[in-house]
């Protein structure tokens, strides 16, 4: 439902600014869907790597890079209001409260009990993967929230 609600927001922002066009919607909800897949993608070649066995599937990866769209929102939304120094205050708090929701949430990411043999250090693996998904976050907020907004008061 975010992802959709921040793409609603992106087309009602660009309409604001007078710079919306139809062609605008697909744009934002396509360029956005292509880094959601990126994203799990390289998580899952990350977990693959590292050798670490979770409870995780592909759908749990999905749902926890989806999280980034509320702070999304959150950053248009004090954009539109306050201007770019409030839409970049927005984005960095939004980010360090998305950082310290993941690193916080380690319950999903313990190995599953019993299986196979672990690798040799999985603690480490699991903290390189958990801190893996808590560094790209930021990034993620940062070039998708410049892209189709990124001059939110410059149009006034």
């Amino acid at each position: 439902m975010a992802f959709i609600t921040y793409v609603l927001l992106a087309g009602m922002a660009l309409g604001i600014q007078k710079r919306f066009s139809p062609e605008v919607l697909g744009l934002c909800a396509s360029t956005a869907l292509v880094w959601v897949v990126m994203e799990v993608l390289a998580l899952l070649l990350g977990l693959y790597l590292a050798t670490v066995r979770s409870e995780l599937s592909t759908f749990h990866l999905l749902a926890y890079s989806g999280y980034k769209y509320v702070g999304m929102i959150l950053s248009v939304l004090t954009g539109l209001l306050f201007g770019s120094d409030g839409y970049y205050v927005a984005l960095a708090w939004t980010s360090s409260a998305l950082m310290y929701f993941i690193v916080s949430l380690g319950l999903p990411f313990l190995p599953s009990p019993g299986g196979q043999a672990s690798p040799p250090d999985p603690i480490s693996a699991l903290l390189s993967s958990r801190c893996a998904l808590c560094g790209q976050q930021p990034w993620a907020l940062t070039v998708w929230g410049a892209q189709p907004l990124g001059s939110v008061s410059s149009s006034t």
